[in-house]
C-alpha cells in the first residue's frame, strides 16, 4: 500500500467511527423524544396490512407519484440511496485496496448492471430535482413557492451529497476499468467502461475516488446527527415507520373522521374525565401522541401541503408545513427539560422537578430548554407562543394537506386536538363561535332556528313528503337526512326540495325525520368543542338507532345532501355505536339515472356549460368524485377547473369557518369563485354557465362569492346550482314528451314550477356568513399562479388516492352479517359510502 492509501484509509475509518457514534446517540435521543408523547396503542397492529401499506407506498411511491414527474425522479434517488449500500461497503475497502471487489457477486454481470443502473439513476434523478428546486426558488416566487419557509441550505447539502454518491459509484468503477481490474461484461457497465476509456490508469486515483465517496456519506451522517430536526434528511429513515404507524391500519388516509380525544392512550369519557389528571386535547407539545411527534420528525419540508392549502394561498398565516416544522423544532428544543423530568401544570407552575435538590436539577438543564419550556403552545408574539392563534383558526380542515403529504402526516387531527384544548380548557376561541355553540346547544342547529320549522320546506311541495311517524315501514328503503342547512337555509332548501321531488318521481321509498333531526355536531367537533359534539352525536345516534330498530346492517340506509352530515354519520358515529350505510344524494341520483328511473333531457336550445366544484368532505374526505360528474355530464358540458377532484380548492366553510369572519388576506370563497368564473369564461364566448355544487355550505360560499363578483360586472351570466337542481330541470324537460316518446323511468310531472334558480344568484339570507354584496365586492384577489398552475398541470389523470373511474357506492358489506346492502345493478357494489354499519365494521380499500 502507498502512503496515499494509508492516509485516506485511516481518515475514512476515523470519520466513519465518529459518524456512527454520533448517529447512534442522536437516534437514541430522537427515540426518547418521540416516546415523550402520549401513548397510542391503536397504531401497533395488525402487522400484515400495515406492513403491506408501507411497502406499497415506499416501493411504488404511490403518494409521491401524485405529482408524477417529481415522483419518478424521487423514486430513482430513493432506490439509489438504499440499493447502493453494498457499493459503499466496497468503497471502504477500495480505499485500502484498489483492486478489491465484493466476493462472489463483485464481478457478476447482473449485479454489476444493477449497480450501474442505480448509479446512473441516482444522477438522473437528483439533477432534475436540483433544477426543480431552483425553478421554484422562494427568492423569486415568494409565497407562491412550495419551498417558502423550508431550510434551503439543508436541502442543497442533501442534494449535493446525493449527486456525489451517484457520481462516486461511476468514477470508482471507471477508474478500476482504466487500471484493468474491472472484469465485468461491457453490457453490465457501459457508462463506467466509457469513463474508464478517458481516465488514467492509477491505483491512487481509485483510492481517492473511493475516499471521496465514503467521506461524503460519512460527513452527511455527521451533519444530520448534529441536526435531529433536519427532516429533509431524516425522513429517509423515519418515513418507513411513519407510514407503517399511520392512523388507519387498512391504508386509508387520516381523513373523514377526526380521531377520538384520548388521554393516556384511552378514549376519554367526558362524563368521568378530570381536567387535573386527564389530557383534554393538546395544550403542550408533550400532549401530542408519540405518533404526532414522529409526524413532526418525519416532515420532509417538501411543501406539497403548503402549495395546496387554501388558507396559505389566500395570504393567511397558516402553512401546514410551517406549523409542523414549528412543532418539531419546539419539541426537540424542549426535550432536554422533559427528559430530565420537568413538567408544569395548567397554571405554568413546575410540578415535575420538585423537592430536595430541585434547583440543582433544574440548573443542570440547558437554559435554552428551560426557556423553551416556558413558551405557551398557542399564543401570539407577545407571549412567544409556538403557534399563533390566527394560524390555528385559519384551518378549514379541508384535508388538502393530508391528501398530498407523501409521508402520511396527520395535520388535521393535530390542529383539531389543539383547538380542543383551547376551547375546552382555555376557553380561547374566535368570538363568533360563542353564538355557534349556544345555538347548537339550545336550538340543535347552527342558525338558532326553531326546531318546529325543520319541515317548513316540505309545505312548499305539491306532494306529501313522507315523514317518520314512530315506526319505519318495511318498504322504506332510505331515511332522507335533510340536515340543518337543508332545512333552514333558503338556498339549501332548493336542493332539499329538488332532491325530494327527484326521489318522488323515481318511486324511491323514503322518509324524512322532520323535528326528530338535530345537527350531527360536525361544526362543534371541527371547532374543538368535543364535549358539545359528544352530547349531540350521542343523542342523534340513539335516535337513529331507535328509528332503525330491528333492521339488520345493510338495511340501515341514509341519504343526505350535506357532505358534512354524511361524514359525521358514516365516519364518526361508529365511535358512538351508530352504524349506518350513508350515501350522498348525487350517488343515489346517479344510480337512478343509470337504471332509467330518472331520464335527464338536454336543453336543445343551448349547450349548458358547467364546471363542478368538489366539496372537500365529499371528495377528499370520502372519495366521491365520479358520480356528481356523471350527473353533470348528463345535463350539460363539463369543463374542469384547474384545481379539481383531490386537488380541489376549499370553498372556505369547513372546520366551522362557515361561522367565523375571514379578516386576514383574501377571501377563500372569492378566490375559488374567480377560478370557476374564469373556467367558464374560457369555455364559452359569453362566459355563461353554471357552477355546480354538491354541498349546502359550498352553495352558500360560492354563491356569496359570485354575488360579490357580479357586483363588479364579472360573471353576470353565471349561476350557482346544486347538482340535484340541475338534474331536476333536465328531467322536467322530458315531461313535454308525448306518451309515445316516454321512455322507461319517466314519471308524471308533479310540480308546475321547476325548483331551479334564475341566472341571477341571490344572496343567502339564512347564512351567518353572508355579507352585503357591496362590501364583498371590495375584496380583490391575486392568482397563485406558478405553483398552483404547476400543480394542476402536473396532476395525473388517475392517482393512488385520486378519482376512481367506478366510484359509485364503493364498498362491500361487513363480513359475517346475514343481511347485506342492496347491490347496485350497474356496478354490483353495495349502496354505501364505504362505511358499513356493524360493530365489526369493514373498512374501505385504500385507493
Amino acid at each position: 500500500m502507498t502512503w496515499v492509501q494509508w492516509v485516506l484509509g485511516i481518515l475514512t475509518v476515523a470519520v466513519a467511527v465518529v459518524a456512527v457514534v454520533m448517529v447512534w446517540r442522536t437516534t437514541a435521543g430522537m427515540i426518547a423524544t418521540i416516546r415523550l408523547g402520549q401513548p397510542d396503542p391503536s397504531r401497533t397492529g395488525p402487522f400484515g396490512p400495515r406492513f403491506a401499506t408501507m411497502l406499497k407506498e415506499v416501493l411504488l411511491h404511490t403518494r409521491m407519484m401524485k405529482w408524477s414527474h417529481v415522483g419518478v425522479f424521487h423514486w430513482l434517488v430513493m432506490v439509489g440511496f438504499g440499493g447502493l449500500i453494498l457499493a459503499l461497503v466496497e468503497a471502504f475497502v477500495e480505499v485500502w485496496n484498489p483492486r478489491f471487489h465484493l466476493p462472489i457477486i463483485g464481478e457478476w454481470g447482473p449485479y454489476s448492471l444493477w449497480v450501474e443502473i442505480l448509479g446512473v439513476g441516482t444522477i438522473v434523478g437528483i439533477v432534475p430535482l436540483i433544477v426543480y428546486r431552483q425553478v421554484k426558488n422562494p427568492k423569486r416566487l415568494g409565497r407562491a413557492s412550495r419551498f417558502y419557509g423550508s431550510n434551503m441550505g439543508r436541502a442543497y447539502f442533501v442534494e449535493i451529497v446525493v449527486f456525489l454518491e451517484g457520481l462516486g459509484i461511476l468514477v470508482v468503477r471507471g477508474a478500476k476499468e482504466a487500471l484493468g481490474v474491472f472484469d465485468v461484461p461491457t453490457w453490465s457497465a457501459p457508462v463506467s467502461k466509457a469513463l474508464g476509456a478517458i481516465l488514467p490508469a492509477s491505483p491512487a486515483l481509485i483510492s481517492v475516488f473511493a475516499a471521496i465517496k465514503v467521506l461524503s456519506a460519512m460527513v452527511w451522517l455527521i451533519v444530520i446527527a448534529a441536526k435531529p430536526t433536519m427532516g429533509v434528511a431524516w425522513h429517509r429513515f423515519t418515513a418507513f415507520f411513519n407510514i407503517y404507524f399511520k392512523r388507519e391500519d387498512d391504508g386509508r388516509k387520516a381523513l373523514g373522521n377526526v380521531k377520538p380525544m384520548t388521554s393516556g392512550g384511552k378514549v376519554l369519557d367526558l362524563e368521568e374525565a378530570d381536567p387535573d389528571t386527564d389530557v383534554f386535547g393538546v395544550g403542550r407539545v408533550e400532549d401530542f401522541s408519540w405518533k404526532g411527534l414522529l409526524d413532526f420528525t418525519t416532515c420532509t419540508e417538501c411543501g406539497r401541503c403548503q402549495s395546496q392549502c387554501p388558507a396559505w394561498n389566500t395570504e393567511k398565516p397558516l402553512s401546514p408545513k410551517l406549523l409542523v416544522n414549528a412543532l418539531r423544532d419546539h419539541a426537540y428544543a424542549k426535550a432536554p427539560y422533559l427528559l430530565a423530568g420537568g413538567s408544569t401544570d395548567m397554571a405554568g407552575d413546575e410540578v415535575g422537578i420538585t423537592g430536595e435538590g430541585a434547583e440543582a436539577r433544574l440548573a443542570a438543564i440547558p437554559e435554552s430548554a428551560r426557556k423553551e419550556a416556558e413558551r405557551p403552545l398557542i399564543g401570539g408574539e407577545d407571549v412567544l407562543g409556538v403557534i399563533d392563534p390566527d394560524i390555528l383558526w385559519s384551518c378549514t380542515t379541508c384535508g388538502a394537506c393530508v391528501e398530498q403529504c407523501p409521508v402520511d402526516i396527520e395535520h388535521v387531527d393535530h390542529i383539531v386536538d389543539m383547538r380542543r384544548y383551547q376551547v375546552m380548557i382555555e376557553t380561547e376561541f374566535p368570538s363568533e363561535l360563542s353564538g355557534l355553540f349556544k345555538n347548537l346547544e339550545n336550538k340543535g342547529n347552527p342558525w338558532g332556528s326553531n326546531q318546529k320549522d325543520r319541515l317548513a320546506w316540505a309545505a312548499e311541495l305539491p306532494f306529501e313528503v313522507p315523514v317518520f311517524d314512530g315506526e319505519l315501514s318495511p318498504d322504506t328503503e332510505y331515511v332522507y337526512w335533510v340536515g340543518c342547512a337543508g332545512a333552514f337555509d333558503d338556498n339549501a332548501k332548493k336542493t332539499t326540495k329538488a332532491t325530494a321531488e327527484l326521489l318522488h318521481r323515481a318511486g324511491v321509498d323514503y322518509v324524512v325525520l322532520g323535528t326528530e333531526e338535530t345537527c350531527t355536531g360536525d361544526p362543534a367537533r371541527r371547532a374543538g368543542n368535543e364535549f358539545l359534539f359528544q352530547m349531540m352525536a350521542q343523542q342523534t345516534a340513539e335516535m337513529l338507532n331507535a328509528v332503525f330498530e330491528g333492521r339488520e346492517p345493510g338495511t340501515r340506509k341514509i341519504v343526505t345532501t350535506c357532505p358534512h352530515c354524511l361524514n359525521s354519520l358514516s365516519r364518526e358515529y361508529p365511535q358512538l355505536d351508530g352504524h349506518y350505510e350513508v350515501i350522498h344524494h348525487t350517488q343515489l341520483l346517479n344510480k337512478l339515472v343509470r337504471t332509467g328511473k330518472l331520464v335527464p333531457v338536454a336543453d336543445p336550445d343551448s349547450a349548458t356549460r358547467v364546471t363542478y366544484h368538489d366539496p372537500c368532505y365529499l371528495g377528499r374526505h370520502n372519495e366521491v368524485y365520479e358520480e356528481p360528474r356523471e350527473l353533470v355530464s348528463a345535463v350539460g358540458t363539463l369543463t374542469e377547473m384547474p384545481r379539481h377532484a383531490d386537488r380541489s380548492m376549499c370553498c372556505g366553510a369547513g372546520g366551522a369557518r362557515m361561522w367565523m369572519e375571514e379578516r386576514i388576506g383574501q377571501r377563500i370563497n372569492i378566490t375559488r369563485t374567480e377560478e370557476a368564473v374564469d373556467t367558464l369564461s374560457s369555455a364559452s364566448a359569453d362566459g355563461a354557465g353554471t357552477i355546480a355544487v354538491g354541498c349546502p355550505f359550498c352553495r352558500t360560499m360560492i354563491g356569496d362569492g359570485l354575488t360579490a363578483k357580479q357586483a363588479t360586472g364579472v360573471g353576470e351570466n353565471v349561476q350557482v346550482q346544486d347538482v340535484a337542481q340541475m338534474l331536476l330541470a333536465s328531467v322536467q324537460r322530458g315531461d313535454a314528451q308525448t306518451p309515445s316518446e316516454t321512455t322507461e323511468g319517466d314519471v308524471e310531472q308533479t310540480t308546475e314550477t321547476p325548483l331551479t334558480e334564475s341566472t341571477t344568484t341571490e344572496p343567502d339570507t339564512a347564512s351567518a356568513t353572508t355579507e352585503p354584496a357591496a362590501e364583498r365586492s371590495e375584496v380583490t384577489t391575486e392568482k397563485n399562479d406558478e405553483a398552483l398552475a404547476a400543480s394542476a398541470k402536473d396532476a395525473p389523470a388517475e392517482t393512488e388516492d385520486g378519482p376512481a373511474k367506478d366510484a359509485l357506492l364503493t364498498d362491500s358489506p361487513t363480513p359475517g352479517t346475514e343481511a347485506k346492502p342492496e347491490q347496485d345493478p350497474i356496478t354490483g357494489k353495495p349502496e354505501t359510502n364505504g362505511h358499513v354499519g356493524s360493530e365489526s365494521q369493514a373498512k374501505p380499500d385504500s385507493k
